[in-house]
């Protein structure tokens, strides 16, 4: 398979090109000065000189306060920018896994959340991805290949882990929200699953993370314990630290479709990020 993987700088871009040789998967990376996918013949012109079988897109806005203030910006990449590339996949006749997020949704569910639930966004982050999920099925209809995902690190950040180490070091002393959950996944267990989908042909909505669940704090805990810090680590609530964006209160997404394919489930959390910290090297 040639894969062409659009913003490949990213934690999850540049996983999914380190896991494609393994895979058997030839893929061409291009970051976003290298493809802009807000200008139509740049992502035009980067599908006719890669040529791909298949297509990841894993550029976005990811600044989710920011967004708030700049919606119009964020759904010129996550919305506007989706589109462009759906469409050109669709013309090529191209598969595209398109990369969406737990955003979509309002975090009011106290159970994992399935594929088929509504989406309800409650920021501007949310909807901007949201609407780029429109744009891929209104382009490709049926064959398109849509995966959520959540709480999201990996490579070289930025990232939690990465911010929770360094203020672990720099304050003695960390608080943490523990009342908003998720599962948090490592882009090294979720690219080799993307690839996977995309080389068994799957269409249709998927939602993948790690396995299990947590609260940031209690993240924010393993991440410390992991690396050895004797460092207190308090939980507060989602009111103690307010934000621009609301933050869905149960992030936790059902796999429901990827363990039908009799697929695996991803690790469990804890092991995703005992593997990441394994391969940062020097960290304390």
């Amino acid at each position: 398979m040639r894969l062409l993987v659009l913003g490949a700088g990213g934690q999850l871009g540049t996983d999914i090109v380190r896991a494609a040789p393994a895979a058997g998967v030839d893929a061409t990376p291009l970051t976003r000065h290298e493809c802009d996918i807000t200008d139509r013949r740049s992502v035009e012109d980067a599908f006719a000189r890669a040529a791909p079988d298949a297509a990841v897109n894993c550029a976005a806005w990811t600044h989710v306060d920011a967004a708030e203030e700049h919606e119009a910006e964020a759904a010129a990449i996550n919305a506007t920018g989706a589109g462009n590339v759906a469409a050109v996949a669709a013309q090529r006749g191209t598969a595209l896994c398109h990369v969406s997020t737990d955003y979509v949704f309002d975090g009011r569910s106290t159970t994992p959340i399935a594929e088929t639930a509504p989406p309800h966004p409650v920021s501007a982050y949310g909807r901007t991805k949201l609407a780029g999920e429109e744009s891929v099925r209104a382009a490709l209809g049926d064959e398109a290949l849509i995966v959520r995902t959540a709480w999201l690190y990996g490579a070289a950040g930025p990232n939690f882990v990465l911010t929770m180490l360094r203020l672990a070091r720099e304050r003695g002393a960390l608080r943490v929200v523990g009342d908003q959950m998720g599962s948090p996944t490592w882009t090294g267990d979720l690219a080799p699953a993307i690839l996977r989908l995309l080389q068994r042909g799957a269409t249709g909505t998927f939602h993948l993370t790690n396995s299990g669940e947590t609260s940031w704090h209690g993240f924010a805990e393993a991440i410390v314990g992991e690396v050895g810090l004797d460092v207190p680590v308090t939980s507060i609530t989602t009111a103690d630290y307010p934000t621009l964006a609301r933050r869905p209160a149960y992030s936790v997404l059902d796999n429901a479709r990827w363990r039908a394919l009799g697929e695996p489930p991803l690790p469990a959390w804890g092991h995703g990020l005992r593997a990441y910290l394994a391969g940062l090297g020097g960290v304390p």
